[in-house]
Parts: C-alpha cells; sequence; structure tokens
C-alpha cells in the first residue's frame, strides 16, 4: 500500500511553496475554463427583526455559480443576521432562500461554536461529509499508531481499509487541500484542545474548517479578523481561485475591492446591488448620491412653481385644474429619504509633554519563544507608528508591558509624565455587558468636553455616535459585535488621551465607522502606535512600520504599508542582482553597529536629505506620468516615450528607496 502523508504537522513547519503550489493546484481553475454561470441562491423580500430593534424589511437578490459578493452596511444593519438566514441557521421573520438543487453551503459564523475537548484536527474534520469523517478517522488511527509505537494488527487493518476507501472517494485530494490551508493558517499543532486555545486561534480553526469542507458556496461573516497580514494576502488568492460562490461580510477594504466581483449594501430597509469592488461601489454611490441631490432640487423648483401658481388664485372647476392640484399636493407631501445620520468624533488630546514612552533594551520571552529581544526606542512628538508581525509574534505583549499588565524580562520601560494612554485592546475588557448603555458612558463623565471646547452631555454623546435614545437604555450585552466595538472606542476617547495604542481597531468596526475614525487620527494631536492586519487602514493612519522579524528583533521602516511593501520589493530586487563570484574574496568582516551605537555621518545627513527630495519629486513625476499617459489614448510614441520614462524612473526610485531605509533606521 502506497504511504499516504497525514495531516499531522507537529515538528516542522511545511514548505511554503510546496503548500502554495498544492493550494493553487486544489483550489480552483482558470476563470476563462469555467462553466456557465447558473443561479445559485434566490432571495425574496427578506424581513428581520429582534423586538423592537428592526434590521431589514425588503431584501431581494440572486447569487450565481461563481460570484463573490460583499456585503456592506453599518452596523445593526443585519449584515451578520442575513449571512445566519442564507446559511439555515436562522429564520426570516417573512421572506424565502431558495437554494439550487444538491448544492452545499459552508458557513463561517463570527462566534463559532467549539467543543472544548475536540483537538484541532477533530474540530476542522468533524463533519457530515463522508469523505471529511473517513479522513478524520485515518488520522485518528495513524496518531493512535505514532504515539504509542503500536503494530496492532487491528488498528493496521482498519487504517488500510480506511485508506482504500478515501481512495475510492478521491479523498487524498481534500487532505491535501487541507494541509495547504492549515499550514498558511498557522494550525501546526493539530493535537492542542480547542478549549486551550485564544479567541484568535478559535477563529482560524473555524476558518479552516469552513475552507476545508467540500462546498459549492461560502458564506464567510468576517474571515479576515484574526490573522497576520501574509495569511490575509493567502486568503485573498485562495478566495480568488474557488470555484465556488462567496458571500461574505469584511470591514478590510483592499480585500473586497480585490475579492468582491459585486457588493450588496444593506440600508435598514432594502439591498441595493453594485457591480464590482469596494472601489467601485464608492464610484457608484458617488454618482447615486449626486443624483439624489439632483433630483430633490428638481423637486424643489417644481413646488415653488406650483406653489405660485396656486397662489395666483386658479379655479379648480376643469379636469385639468384639479389633476394639476393633485400633482401639486404630491410634489409638496411626497416623502423625502432622510438623509443618513452620520457617526461624530470631535474630542480633544491632553497637553503632551517632551518625554512620552522610552523603551530601553527591553527583551520578553515566553519559555524558549522569544518575543522582544533588546528593544530601543524612543516615541516622540507627533510619531504614528503601524506594528506588523505574524499571530504570536508579541505585538499585543508590547502593549500589555506598555500599560503594565505584563512585565518585560528584562529593560525597563520609562511612561513620561503627562502621559495619558488610551488602550484600545482586542478584547474590549474594560466593558461592562452587564451595564445599560448610557450608564457605562456615564461613569466615564456626565459631560464631555469636545476639541472646540463645546461641553455635551453622556446622551448626546450616544448620539453622535449612532446610539438612539432608546437604545441608550437598552444593556451593553443586546449590541451588536460592532455597537460594543463602539461603544467602547467612545469610552476610551472620551477620556481625552495623548497617546493612542490600539490594537486591532478595524475587528469589528463597520466601514462608515471606520473612515469616520480615520479622518479623526487624521488630525488627532497626540501620538498614534497601531498594531493591525488592514492593509487600507495602516496607509490611511500611520507614517512608519515597526516589523516583527526573526528572533524578536524589530525593524523600523519608513512610510505607511505600502512604502513599507515597496521597500521590502526594492530590498529582494537588489540582493537579487547582487553579483556572485565563483571564488569569493575573503575580507575581515566589519563590526556590527547596533541601532543604539550606530550614528549617522554628516555626509550621511545630507545623502538622506538628497534621498528625500529625489524620492519626492520622483513621486511627483511618476503621477504626471501617469496622467499623460491616460490623456494620450492611442498614440503609440508617446505612449512608448513615456513608458519607458516611467520604466528608468521606477528603476531609480526603487533603489533611492532601499538606501533611505538603510539611512533611515539611524536617525
Amino acid at each position: 500500500m502506497p504511504h499516504f502523508p497525514t495531516l499531522r504537522l507537529v515538528g516542522a513547519k511545511p514548505d511554503a511553496l510546496s503548500i502554495l503550489s498544492r493550494s493553487a493546484t486544489l483550489s480552483g481553475i482558470d476563470n476563462s475554463l469555467a462553466k456557465e454561470h447558473m443561479v445559485l441562491l434566490t432571495v425574496e423580500g427578506l424581513k428581520k427583526q429582534y423586538g423592537l430593534k428592526h434590521l431589514f424589511s425588503d431584501v431581494s437578490f440572486g447569487i450565481d455559480d461563481g460570484d463573490k459578493v460583499g456585503i456592506i452596511g453599518a452596523n445593526g444593519s443585519g449584515k451578520s443576521t442575513l449571512l445566519k438566514i442564507l446559511a439555515g441557521a436562522e429564520t426570516p421573520d417573512k421572506g424565502r432562500v431558495m437554494i439550487a438543487n444538491k448544492k452545499k453551503i459552508s458557513y463561517l459564523p463570527q462566534d463559532s461554536p467549539f467543543n472544548p475537548e475536540d483537538t484541532v484536527l477533530e474540530a476542522v474534520m468533524r463533519s457530515s461529509d463522508r469523505v471529511m469523517d473517513l479522513i478524520l478517522q485515518y488520522e485518528l488511527v495513524c496518531e493512535k499508531l505514532e504515539h504509542y509505537h503500536s503494530e496492532d494488527p487491528s488498528l493496521i487493518d482498519t487504517m488500510s481499509e480506511l485508506a482504500h476507501e478515501i481512495d475510492v472517494l478521491g479523498g487524498w485530494e481534500l487532505e491535501s487541500n487541507a494541509k495547504a490551508v492549515l499550514g498558511r493558517l498557522g494550525l501546526y499543532d493539530l493535537t492542542a484542545l480547542m478549549g486551550t486555545l485564544s479567541g484568535g486561534q478559535r477563529k482560524r480553526v473555524a476558518l479552516a474548517h469552513a475552507l476545508v469542507v467540500p462546498s459549492d458556496a461560502l458564506i464567510l461573516d468576517e474571515p479576515t479578523n484574526h490573522l497576520d497580514a501574509d495569511s490575509v494576502e493567502w486568503l485573498e488568492h485562495y478566495i480568488k481561485r474557488y470555484q465556488g460562490a462567496v458571500i461574505l461580510i469584511t470591514h478590510d477594504r483592499y480585500f473586497l475591492d480585490r475579492v468582491a466581483m459585486r457588493m450588496i449594501e444593506l440600508d435598514g430597509n432594502t439591498a441595493s446591488m453594485y457591480t464590482g469592488g469596494y472601489s467601485s461601489y464608492l464610484q457608484q454611490k458617488t454618482v447615486e448620491e449626486e443624483q439624489t441631490v439632483r433630483d430633490e432640487r428638481k423637486r424643489q423648483a417644481l413646488v415653488k412653481q406650483e406653489l405660485e401658481w396656486m397662489r395666483g388664485g386658479c379655479k379648480a372647476r376643469t379636469t385639468k385644474q384639479k389633476a394639476r392640484l393633485q400633482r401639486a399636493e404630491g410634489l409638496v407631501y411626497a416623502p423625502v429619504k432622510e438623509k443618513d445620520q452620520a457617526l461624530s468624533i470631535d474630542f480633544g488630546a491632553d497637553r503632551l509633554g517632551d518625554q512620552i514612552i522610552e523603551f530601553h533594551d527591553v527583551s520578553k520571552s515566553y519559555g524558549e519563544k522569544v518575543l522582544l529581544k533588546k528593544f530601543e526606542y524612543r516615541i516622540r512628538k507627533g510619531d504614528r507608528i503601524g506594528i506588523i508581525g505574524p499571530n504570536g509574534s508579541g505585538k499585543t505583549t508590547l502593549f500589555e508591558m506598555i500599560t503594565g499588565r505584563v512585565q518585560p524580562d528584562s529593560g525597563d520601560i520609562v511612561i513620561g509624565k503627562t502621559v495619558k494612554i488610551g488602550y484600545y485592546d482586542q478584547e474590549s475588557r474594560d466593558l461592562d455587558e452587564s451595564k445599560r448603555v448610557i450608564e457605562f458612558i456615564r461613569d466615564e463623565a456626565e459631560q464631555i468636553k469636545t476639541k472646540d471646547g463645546t461641553v455635551v452631555s453622556a446622551a448626546k454623546m450616544l448620539e453622535r455616535f449612532l446610539f438612539s435614545g432608546s437604545q441608550q437604555y437598552n444593556p451593553v450585552s443586546t449590541l451588536s459585535g460592532g455597537e460594543r466595538r463602539r461603544l467602547y472606542l467612545l469610552r476610551l476617547l472620551m477620556s481625552a488621551p495623548n497617546v493612542l495604542l490600539l490594537d486591532e481597531p478595524t475587528n469589528d468596526l463597520d466601514i462608515p465607522t471606520l473612515r469616520v475614525l480615520e479622518d479623526y487620527l487624521d488630525s488627532y494631536a497626540g501620538c498614534l502606535v497601531v498594531v493591525s492586519h488592514d492593509r487600507y487602514f495602516l496607509d490611511r493612519t500611520v507614517e512608519d512600520i515597526f516589523a516583527w522579524e526573526d528572533g524578536g528583533t524589530i525593524r523600523r521602516y519608513p512610510g505607511n504599508y505600502s512604502v513599507y511593501l515597496e521597500l521590502k520589493a526594492a530590498e529582494k530586487q537588489a540582493k537579487e542582482r547582487a553579483p556572485t563570484k565563483k571564488e569569493p574574496v575573503r575580507q575581515k568582516a566589519a563590526p556590527v553597529q547596533t541601532a543604539k551605537s550606530r550614528r549617522l555621518s554628516g555626509k550621511e545627513k545630507k545623502e538622506l536629505e538628497r534621498l528625500e527630495q529625489a524620492i519626492a519629486l520622483a513621486e511627483e513625476r511618476q503621477g504626471a506620468i501617469s496622467a499623460e499617459l491616460a490623456a494620450a489614448g492611442s498614440d503609440f510614441t508617446v505612449v512608448q516615450r513615456l513608458g519607458d520614462e516611467l520604466q528608468a524612473l521606477q528603476k531609480r526610485l526603487e533603489g533611492d528607496m532601499a538606501r533611505w531605509s538603510e539611512l533611515a533606521e539611524f536617525i
């Protein structure tokens, strides 16, 4: 009997290239080879409410095979509830969902139930699907044989029978796909019990299960939560290659833009469909809103005209005059769509002194795992730092050390006397769910002073954060996940912190809230330190990236996340272009200079200034070339000239940015 590799990955991580190639082979085929799309799912007139809380009353749309659809809308608009109804986990108050015959749907809820006694392997592979059940039984038998070094003939016979049945059903392909998914989601110890895992780890197990189960459609509620940037990028490619339909909710706007073929927006009543990804949705939404404004102006002009006619003493005797009166009344009393209420963030920050937060040779380990090694940095006024790294690298632990909840193994963290820290943690630990919404806010303050000095009551401030008067007297436990995070954010900002530590702030917040938060952070006067996997949020809010690297070291990259990616790409190209010799000349190694001891020379400082100017000019010219290319149309001569110039400019820019990165480390 041929040897079949088992799922158990304890000990060594699988080769990344083999995982990628296997995943690419098994996850889908090129779109050009896809079959003609058929209707997979039809939704007609869905209505849902909980008690007095109205979610939606007339939602209708259709999903075809192969569709990739993003669901968006404000917190509390019913996005997660809609997915539950589509997956059959809840029933609507009215309306129906029709699914094509024999189509299988795999569902990832926001909070997946789990058995704490299950191993990761059992949680991922447990399913009503026959092949998955056989693979699970096969893996458990293999584990017994390996763990007990057993040669029990009955176990060997069972393993052979299971392997044969899996072979007949073509199940080894499913097993290989499962290995690829588990590896890319960082799930290596498949014997770990679910009850011992963190919330983020359990979410990744649930995601792995949803992706592995054979299905014709994936319904995913916030699949990017608790994933690092590399895992999000992998998931993005996986979904693109997935042959079936995908319906998902996510706050990650880059993810939506690259994955979604259509967008469905819930507005508290019905659903509106838009073609394309997130950026296309924004364009269509802008056109739609401009048309609404034009229609309202036209209506107002007609109302004015008809009122003047009526004031002229019209005699409603003829049929035409009566019809015109009715038309005038219709215009005057026509319902006007209320403008959506917008969230308002208007808080100041306490004065900040020169000494903020200083790290002096800070190290932290858990057992043999080194999280941080001799970290040295002094946060300065105006710093806007984004922290990135793999899950488990120590990003949250760094915040816990700053706030004193965890102590470093060695080194010191010095906090300035004027520093007032606002810590927005992932778990919302200070959120008391037993209290009413208004009580939770009043515990911080009855009156809140805004940036312009205006004093606002707690109730009024809750209204600015989109909590209606009736909702303010509900228990916090009745709020949706996104509403709880929004309430927690309000309580945090009310205290006027001058140093904000935001740990995965985009988890569970809706896109409209994120856009307002980003605008607020643009003018925030204090220091900002963000841990996030959300590439769009990092691009909008930070000016330096601190990347966790091997061995607990942190490296600083000037610029936002997109600049960081460019710098990494430039470094990779520089290494690939570096000449290699068959017989390298041995030279005496130069002494290593740490960031603490290394200082820029006067010549290097001038070089850094020159590079900054050159990069700024090059980026400005890049934009101009792009505009000229768009205007050139089919003029081949102009296009070729501009293309050559752009290529040479990008090559020079890559080299300048790589050198800038080297020098900027020692500022």
